[in-house]
């Protein structure tokens, strides 16, 4: 995303969000009592007809709603170039590269199926001229039952992911992990979203050493943006969580961390154009108070904020995971 890709927060059960000419990517966040008949001809009556990737995530929810949906477009007022894959759509707006949802085929281990998904979008970059070491960012979901399996996604990420930045140094994704207990497609143990870039990349890491041995890292600038990790409440030089059970004490935490990835990238909070929170079942009731907390860190009206209930995540300690996404500028 750059200055001129707008990100608009997820909509409940809603489809005017902008003209469709300017869509470039569509997230939409589905429910187990999601009607999918019904979106399918929501969004096909909104894009009439126009090609864009889209990202079929599950969520258990919607913190202050019961929506069954949620959409969250990505819309790009200076145009795309429209990119047909063996995996869908790509879209290319401004230097960012939007890639659909990436769904394995069943009947495959969990390392194998996490392999299939970063081989279609290396195909899929391919298209474009580009290659898994564009990658800026990704962010999977699998279920609560894989918790244990899941350190396996690090043998295919170490073997396909890391290309070399413009300083020379390896540059790993930034990366989020999230647990829901729906499927996408029935025999579906991981999903995966990607994003990457035209634009030469560069690690944003304030000298937290536990990434030195990990296949993502806090932070990618890529031209004026800086695409993040997942952030939770969790120590980088002991890797313990803290402050377990307390929503308001982890989201202060979490929002600190980010404000460090910010500062060594030389930007600040209020260039923080978007937010995606996934927060656990039981934090849903102290949720709205988190409001105070992020305007004091991220003090800006137009930031655009999705919030979707996960069924839990990595650490079982975590309330909170935060996906943030900032521009030099604020996007202005």
């Amino acid at each position: 995303m750059s200055d001129r890709v707008i990100r608009l927060p997820a909509l409940p059960e809603g489809y005017a969000t902008g003209p469709p000419e300017e869509v470039v990517h569509l997230t939409e966040y589905v429910t187990r009592e999601v009607d999918r008949g019904e979106l399918a001809e929501a969004r096909d009556a909104y894009l009439r007809g126009r090609r864009v990737p889209v990202s079929t995530v599950p969520v258990e929810g919607f913190p202050g709603t019961d929506a069954s949906y949620a959409v969250e477009p990505t819309l790009s007022p200076y145009g795309s170039e429209l990119v047909e894959t063996g995996a869908g759509p790509v879209r290319v707006s401004d230097g960012v590269v939007h890639l659909p949802g990436l769904l394995p085929p069943p009947g495959q281990d969990f390392q194998q199926q996490y392999r299939s998904c970063l081989e279609q979008a290396d195909a899929a970059l391919h298209a474009v001229g580009l290659g898994l070491a564009s990658l800026v960012r990704t962010v999977d979901y699998t279920a609560t039952a894989t918790r244990t399996e899941y350190p396996r996604c690090g043998r295919p990420r170490r073997e396909l992911l890391g290309g070399t930045g413009d300083d020379g140094d390896p540059v790993f994704p930034g990366a989020a992990g999230i647990l829901v207990d729906h499927a996408v497609r029935p025999g579906v143990m991981v999903s995966l979203d990607a994003t990457a870039s035209t634009e030469p990349l560069r690690t944003v890491n304030p000298g937290w050493g536990r990434y030195a041995t990990l296949t993502y890292r806090p932070g990618v600038l890529a031209g004026r943006t800086l695409f993040m990790s997942g952030f939770g409440a969790l120590d980088p030089v002991t890797q313990s969580a803290v402050f377990p059970g307390d929503l308001l004490a982890q989201a202060e935490y979490v929002y600190t961390a980010i404000h460090r990835v910010l500062r060594e990238a030389g930007l600040g909070g209020g260039d923080v154009v978007r937010l995606v929170e996934y927060v656990t079942p039981g934090a849903v009731a102290g949720y709205a108070a988190l409001a105070e907390v992020r305007d004091r860190f991220f003090g800006r009206p137009d930031v655009a904020l999705t919030s979707v209930v996960c069924s839990a995540l990595l650490r079982p300690e975590f309330l909170i995971e935060v996906v943030p996404t900032a521009v030099a500028g604020g996007g202005r």
